[in-house]
């Protein structure tokens, strides 16, 4: 099984990107960030007619995530992170698929930092720590994945001096990362290429994809319940190099057997 998480910086205005790359490389499960479109403006029916479900959380002009399943069922869990009813930001939606949890998540970004937009990215930190260690409490097959705005280490920047006033690279950001990592999950691209210089987002200036000057951002947390099952992960780079395309690439992971999804019926 395939399943791949991608930051579409617009659903709308990325749609032909989107579905070019799901006819090519035809993941089971998708789960999509910055969607970027009110609910009523999502793109239900070209994504069915790829061939795909989906249920979505949508915000005008910023926010949204999604989830899409191949020709399978999808349960939704819920649609906002727990621990603060004002917040009205559509970046987390959870659901079971197949016989796994699937939480598409798309974290603040915090800047500019220090500030109120930073100490809100560590508040909705925090609240993920919390909600993250009750599924783990569950022992089942559970994924988080998404755009996390965190880039955990020097080994996940091209040059981590850029990054050092940033606040997907402040101490703080990495340090909350690293806390959740520890809680039991598996970060699957780390977990598979321990000391390789692998990148999920380049910036639209200073020739930043041509030259490879990116960052990885975009993560796969797996419980121990499907780290074990955890055969290969990857970046579709050559997204990134596409016309009119997100300044992502999408982040696949591959399941061997024991997660042979249930089919919608």
């Amino acid at each position: 099984m395939r399943i791949a998480t991608y930051n579409v910086n617009g659903v709308n205005g990325r749609l032909p990107v989107l579905l070019k790359w799901l006819k090519e490389t035809s993941p089971d499960i998708v789960c999509l960030q910055e969607l970027k479109a009110p609910h009523e403006k999502f793109p239900l029916a070209a994504i069915e007619d790829a061939g795909y479900n989906a249920i979505w959380h949508g915000q005008k002009s910023w926010n949204g995530v999604a989830i899409l399943a191949k020709g399978m069922e999808i349960k939704e869990l819920r649609r906002v992170l727990p621990g603060d009813p004002e917040d009205a930001h559509s970046r987390y939606i959870e659901a079971i698929v197949g016989n796994m949890i699937i939480g598409c998540l798309y974290l603040p970004n915090g800047n500019p930092a220090p500030g109120p937009k930073f100490d809100y990215k560590l508040a909705w930190f925090k609240r993920l720590h919390k909600h993250a260690r009750a599924l783990l409490k569950k022992e089942l097959p559970v994924i988080l994945c998404g755009d996390y705005n965190v880039i955990p280490t020097d080994l996940d920047a091209y040059k981590p001096a850029h990054w050092k006033n940033d606040a997907l690279f402040f101490p703080e950001s990495k340090k909350a990362y690293k806390r959740l990592v520890d809680q039991g999950w598996t970060d699957a691209l780390r977990e598979l290429y321990p000391e390789k210089s692998i990148y999920t987002f380049w910036e639209y200036f200073y020739n930043s994809f041509a030259r490879d000057a990116g960052i990885r951002i975009d993560h796969f947390l797996l419980s121990p319940q499907v780290a074990k099952k955890l055969k290969k992960a990857g970046v579709d780079k050559q997204v990134r190099g596409w016309e009119k395309t997100s300044d992502h690439a999408p982040v696949w992971i591959e399941l061997g057997s024991g997660f042979k999804a249930k089919t919608k019926s």
